[in-house]
């Protein structure tokens, strides 16, 4: 199975794909690291939404995993960031999930990841991506 993690902060999706096959990971290469939406109107959306699709249609990832934001508080989501989740849960032919922090620690508390982030090859704006995909592939897997 092969995943996309996404971090949404601000008006920025960080990116991680992440596969699963016979108990091993692959942290594939991808040609984005993280998409910006430059214009929040409803044409720019439709072009973040439209290069998301293409990305995910060429890597052929089968699930979108977004690492859900609070609603209230300290840490909570923008608007914007609300409206690139809405974007990405309308794109046909891939399964979105909002995978909760609740989750994603229970997940990671009986599966923690067996290497150092720095050894991934990954950027560190990607790590929160990463986890989100690899605590939502152990927990599924």
């Amino acid at each position: 199975m092969k995943v996309c993690g996404i971090e949404l902060k601000s008006n920025e999706a960080n990116l991680c794909l992440l596969s699963l096959t016979n108990g091993l990971f692959h942290i594939p290469d991808c040609r984005a690291r993280r998409l910006t939406l430059s214009d929040n109107s409803a044409e720019g959306l439709r072009q973040f939404q439209s290069t998301l699709a293409k990305l995910l249609e060429d890597y052929k990832i089968d699930k979108v995993i977004i690492r859900q934001r609070p609603m209230k508080g300290k840490f909570a989501g923008g608007a914007i960031g609300f409206k690139l989740e809405a974007a990405i849960e309308l794109i046909e032919g891939v399964e979105t999930i909002v995978y909760g922090s609740t989750d994603m620690k229970e997940s990671l508390k009986h599966n923690p990841v067996s290497v150092e982030f720095a050894e991934t090859g990954l950027k560190q704006f990607q790590e929160s991506a990463f986890t989100t995909a690899y605590a939502w592939l152990m927990q599924n897997a």
